[in-house]
């Protein structure tokens, strides 16, 4: 099977500098989803027909096993595969997408294409209850379809026809390329329409059989931005109910967005208003809280994250507490049983079992020991205006609240800061270091008052 991608449409209705078929939805663009389903088919080639102006869909989506062909100037969707016909190969059969229609499903093309046998004409059509704005599909008194008629052409009669033209359809290569080398532009349009193609295949015996989708929002295109979040929130329940089906516990799966791969394990709890960015695997019994970002993360077993948390490029283990309102950043791994706090920031920092940061801290570029328990206020200063240094902090150390640790120094094991300590040189094991000013107490001072 070879594939025909047509994404030449400029979307002038999304009022958008960005190519129509470069929105996203779940995060990535409508066009990557129909590429992803594409390859889900093992198709042999796939040729993307991109329109004036479109360069950037080819930057942003060029790949080794993709074809290019460009449409210009854009005079309909027979004119369209047209463009891709020199990528194509007689003997083969091909299944002509639309960048623009993201939620096609990999079984319902499985079964179009099956149903093509390599020699039928297969389409896909659907039944709408308001059919308005689709080509309605005609059939003879015996059932057979004889051709498709676009709305703006059709007789009042023919309006009334429920069963409609998704665009979709599997033919043999050869055939199309003698039918689109045939097709005409007397229409209301005058363009040149890829349905046409159906009366010549009943014309030349070609047996033209239908498939309805699994769902009908598999066949949903989009040209507005108000379309684009109607099927934002079809894809999102999809997964919602495809994550229930597997046992994770949604507090409203109405309320979940996933834009890009969630993994879950068993006894997960999420609750309501969490978004998954990149790939993100949850262990056994993770809860999380609501109002979360999760992205490009690992999250250990039993693992609780708070409201309001955002978690970035991080590996937790397990039976961490997190948040509420706390941040980790790139390059952050928390050992077993560690508790980051409110208003908690790490990044690129490792922090080993049972240590704890609670509440208003920053740690950066820090290798933290076991059983650390990091004060209230506390910083580490791991940035001259140039460089980053990193900062050490071994086994059972005790930091006091408002310590600052100018970077690169070490703390050794068992040391104890005293709050309010600027620590610049390193801290020996086992021994209290305080860095202070000396309190002193004014007798006599008067406070300074507002002169009238």
């Amino acid at each position: 099977m070879e594939v025909v991608i047509l994404a030449a449409g400029q979307g002038k209705r999304m009022r958008s500098v960005l190519p129509k078929v470069l929105q996203p939805i779940a995060g990535k663009p409508m066009l990557a989803h129909v590429l992803d389903a594409a390859r889900a088919l093992a198709a042999r080639r796939i040729c993307v027909v991109y329109g004036h102006g479109g360069e950037v869909v080819r930057e942003r989506l060029d790949a080794a096993d993709l074809a290019w062909a460009r449409q210009e100037p854009q005079l309909g969707t027979g004119h369209a595969v047209q463009q891709a016909l020199p990528h194509l190969t007689d003997g083969d059969v091909a299944l002509v997408l639309y960048g623009d229609v993201p939620l096609i499903g990999v079984p319902t093309l499985q079964r179009l294409a099956a149903a093509a046998a390599g020699e039928r004409l297969a389409l896909l059509t659907v039944t709408l209850d308001h059919p308005t704005g689709y080509g309605r599909i005609l059939r003879d008194a015996g059932g057979r379809v004889t051709r498709i008629v676009e709305e703006k052409d059709a007789s009042d009669a023919e309006r009334q026809v429920r069963e409609v033209n998704t665009g979709i359809l599997v033919a043999p290569v050869a055939c199309l390329r003698d039918w689109l080398g045939r097709i005409g532009n007397d229409n209301a349009q005058g363009e040149y329409y890829l349905t046409d193609i159906i009366g010549m295949a009943v014309a030349a015996g070609v047996e033209v059989v239908t498939v309805q989708p699994d769902a009908v929002s598999e066949t949903l295109g989009v040209n507005s931005k108000p379309q684009l979040a109607e099927l934002e929130r079809i894809h999102q329940r999809n997964i919602a109910q495809r994550l229930m089906d597997d046992g994770v516990t949604l507090i409203d799966p109405a309320r979940i967005d996933v834009r890009g791969e969630l993994v879950c394990g068993r006894d997960v709890e999420i609750d309501v208003n969490c978004v998954f960015e990149g790939r993100v695997e949850l262990a056994d019994g993770v809860r999380i809280g609501a109002n979360c970002v999760i992205r490009d993360a690992r999250i250990g077993s039993g693992t609780r994250i708070a409201p309001f948390s955002h978690i970035e490029q991080t590996v937790m283990g397990p039976a961490c507490v997190i948040g509420p309102y706390a941040r980790t950043r790139p390059g952050t791994e928390l050992g077993e049983d560690v508790h980051i706090g409110n208003f908690v920031e790490i990044k690129n920092s490792i922090i080993a079992d049972h240590s704890k940061a609670n509440h208003l801290a920053y740690v950066g570029d820090a290798d933290v020991g076991q059983r650390v328990n990091v004060g209230a206020g506390t910083i580490t200063c791991n940035y001259d205006g140039a460089n980053k240094f990193r900062t050490v902090i071994e086994d059972d150390v005790f930091i006091g609240s408002d310590t600052q640790l100018v970077a690169p120094v070490r703390v050794g094991r068992g040391a104890t800061l005293g709050a309010g300590t600027t620590l610049t040189k390193d801290a020996p094991a086992d021994q209290l270091t305080v860095s202070r000013a000396k309190q002193i107490s004014i007798a006599g001072w008067k406070r300074p008052v507002k002169k009238r």
